[in-house]
């Protein structure tokens, strides 16, 4: 009898089912957050990958550069670089990067007025060209840009999801490691709310091998972390004085689109739509969600003390007055 090691088996069971059906992940961006995002995902090795801008040969010049990269990766996917959206047919999962970067002195909501037009653009592309993919937005200002995408495309809420939580709880993770002086790996943060300055780092909710950071650390380090999380993104922009944060960005957004196309169940902070929870409404916000095949699968409704929920509620009420105010909505 022929006898195959189990991973061996696995890893022919894998290749049969990506050869009879080839999976496919849009990128819409070849920036450096699109880039990264493609990057990251390549190394995943769980889809084909289609990164799509406006500029043609900047979106296939990344895409071949990371193709010749295959075998050092060991990745046999195809990476097509594109500025035909016909090319993102049949995605399963589409994750929007374009957009304007924040330069220093530029808030994430200065460029409102620049990215919603390009958002409209683009998810027009999305809804006739992959009408039954699930949307992991990334352009800023985040959370207003993930409902005005939902609001283009038309499709179900739960079917388009902002990056914003995994991002600012990966900062919020680097930052108290550095303070407890662990392994990152041990460390699992909790950042709800809108992606920017409102956002509400939870330290009742920072762990550590399992131990809230409140037993670790005192109050007065605590605040600077949470500071330091919410400014997290301007720090970078000024520091690099021409850009803004990709590495960590696009490794983010490729996380959630691998959680996605896998049907991982994950339990993450993600911009989604409430329609209650919190006692916010028709409005999207860093909440902790449940995220898998369909999107947002389930929203989950924390205890949070009186001081967190104004916070959150603070939050949220801020970029629904937004909405409102700059995107007429």
């Amino acid at each position: 009898m022929l006898l195959i090691d189990g991973r061996v088996l696995a890893k022919i069971t894998e290749e049969i089912l990506m050869s009879n059906h080839r999976r496919k992940i849009a990128v819409i961006g070849a920036g450096n957050v699109g880039a990264t995002c493609a990057f990251v995902l390549a190394q995943m090795k769980i889809a084909d990958i289609v990164l799509l801008d406006i500029y043609e040969g900047f979106a296939k010049g990344k895409a071949l550069d990371m193709s010749q990269n295959g075998q050092v990766l060991n990745y046999d996917g195809t990476i097509t670089g594109t500025s035909d959206y016909n090319d993102i047919a049949g995605a399963s999962v589409v994750v929007v990067t374009s957009g304007f970067p924040r330069q220093p002195g530029m808030t994430r909501e200065d460029l409102i007025a620049k990215n919603a037009g390009i958002v409209k653009q683009v998810g027009e592309g999305i809804r006739e060209h992959a009408p039954d993919s699930t949307i992991v937005m990334v352009t800023n200002p985040l959370d207003l840009m993930t409902y005005h995408m939902q609001k283009v495309t038309g499709f179900p809420a739960h079917r388009v999801c902002g990056q914003a939580g995994v991002l600012d709880s990966a900062r919020m993770t680097h930052f108290v490691a550095q303070a407890v002086g662990c392994s990152e790996e041990d460390v699992q943060a909790m950042v709800l709310g809108g992606h920017g300055d409102t956002m509400v780092p939870l330290p009742r909710f920072t762990t550590v091998g399992g131990i809230a950071i409140t037993h670790l650390l005192d109050e007065e380090t605590i605040d600077a972390i949470c500071k330091r999380t919410a400014s997290g993104g301007g720090e970078i922009v000024k520091l690099l004085e021409r850009g803004s944060a990709f590495y960590a960005p696009g490794s983010a957004a490729a996380i959630m689109a691998e959680a996605i196309l896998n049907d991982r169940k994950r339990l993450i902070p993600a911009s989604a739509h409430l329609t209650g929870q919190y006692g916010l409404d028709d409005v999207y916000i860093g909440v902790p969600v449940i995220l898998g095949a369909s999107g947002i699968e389930r929203i989950l409704e924390l205890e949070l003390t009186t001081n967190e929920l104004e916070s959150l509620q603070g939050s949220g009420n801020f970029y629904k007055s937004q909405l409102k105010e700059l995107l007429g909505y």
